[in-house]
């Protein structure tokens, strides 16, 4: 009797997962709200300057770095959303509402076990070191040659990175 009411109140304690996947999704709306703020200061500051017909010296860098910043966030929304997702179908219940009319799931969304929910977050947090990395290039001053060919190396190993983390898990 005590087994059997230690091991229902065992397996309902899993429901404390609830508090991940709610602040997750908190904080997923919160980092596209901010992501969205950052675009609409971005093309508000594009528009001033057109308008007043002022070029600041570092325009475009400045407009790439905004949007850049933006899209940085986004993906880290994308990655609490997967977070979300992937707990919540993990410990608590299936989502019914991702399956289509036929009763299969989203592929995008579909997460059967830990190592699953970690590809999918980790690949996430590769872009977003990858855009973190493009958004430093941006703002780098070079000055000669062994800088510029550094630069090169660098994004020659970023696309080889990449081109290896798209082969993970196929076959």
């Amino acid at each position: 009797m005590i087994e059997k009411i230690f091991e229902h109140s065992l397996w309902n304690s899993r429901f404390v997962i609830l508090l991940a996947v709610i602040f997750g999704l908190i904080g997923a709306v919160l980092l596209f709200a901010v992501a969205s703020f950052d675009i609409y200061d971005t093309a508000k500051f594009v528009i001033n300057t057109y308008l007043t017909h002022a070029h600041p010296e570092n325009f475009h860098e400045d407009v790439v770095g905004g949007i850049i910043g933006a899209v940085d966030l986004y993906l880290i929304g994308v990655v609490m959303l997967l977070f979300s997702f992937g707990l919540y179908e993990l410990f608590i219940s299936d989502i019914d509402p991702a399956k289509d009319e036929h009763g299969e799931e989203n592929q995008l969304l579909a997460i059967h076990s830990l190592d699953q929910l970690k590809d999918k977050i980790s690949k996430v947090i590769v872009m977003v070191l990858v855009v973190g990395f493009f958004q430093k290039v941006g703002h780098t001053e070079y000055n000669g040659a062994l800088d510029l060919f550094y630069l090169a190396l660098s994004i020659t190993a970023v696309a080889v990175g990449l081109y290896f983390l798209g082969k993970v898990g196929k076959h």
